[in-house]
């Protein structure tokens, strides 16, 4: 398995593995499936600021993806993130996720993040235990806050610390994918 920043033309098999989860599942609050392009657009739009990652299956394919974007809007929550990782279907349990959240932490981390937060839709006890595993703390729960597939949905919040928390922060560093350090490959 390898890990790298993704690019603009990934977003057909981003779009390959997001677009079953979008329409067969709760998992996502998107009612329809991105295009290629929304994805290609929403790919080139966060890795201006922030990490964007791929893993690559043994023949070169997309398996899974990472990325993390602003928590909130407001300055004082700057340092703080939230993230997302989706796995393709027959790449599951195969810790596809767990290394690419960890190579999003440390680069997160490197930029100057603080705090990384992850919202799951429940019950989802693959992507609970996903977040968990690699240091996520369950914080509380939105109680009916999406309505999809004939249903009120729970979301469930979870906070995992990048690193110390200084007393006096600079202002996070912008992603740059050109100076990706992969991990090595699994």
């Amino acid at each position: 398995m390898t890990l790298r920043p993704a690019l603009s033309s990934d977003a057909a098999a981003i779009a390959a593995i997001y677009a079953p989860i979008v329409e067969h599942t709760a998992i996502s609050f998107e009612l329809e499936p991105p295009s290629v392009d929304e994805i290609r657009s929403r790919i080139e739009a966060t890795v201006q600021r922030l990490p964007w990652l791929v893993s690559l299956d043994a023949a070169g394919a997309v398996n899974g993806y990472v990325y993390a974007s602003r928590h909130r809007e407001r300055a004082a929550y700057q340092w703080s993130v939230d993230v997302s990782a989706y796995v393709r279907d027959d790449a599951r349990g195969q810790g596809v996720g767990k290394r690419l959240y960890l190579a999003l932490f440390r680069e997160l981390a490197e930029l100057g993040y603080c705090q990384a937060f992850a919202g799951i839709a429940l019950p989802n006890a693959g992507s609970v235990g996903l977040h968990e595993s690699v240091g996520f703390k369950p914080l509380g729960v939105y109680r009916n806050v999406g309505f999809k597939h004939g249903a009120w949905r729970d979301v469930g919040w979870w906070q995992r610390p990048l690193g110390d928390a200084p007393g006096a922060p600079q202002a996070p560093r912008l992603w740059n994918a050109s100076l990706w350090r992969s991990p090595q490959t699994a």
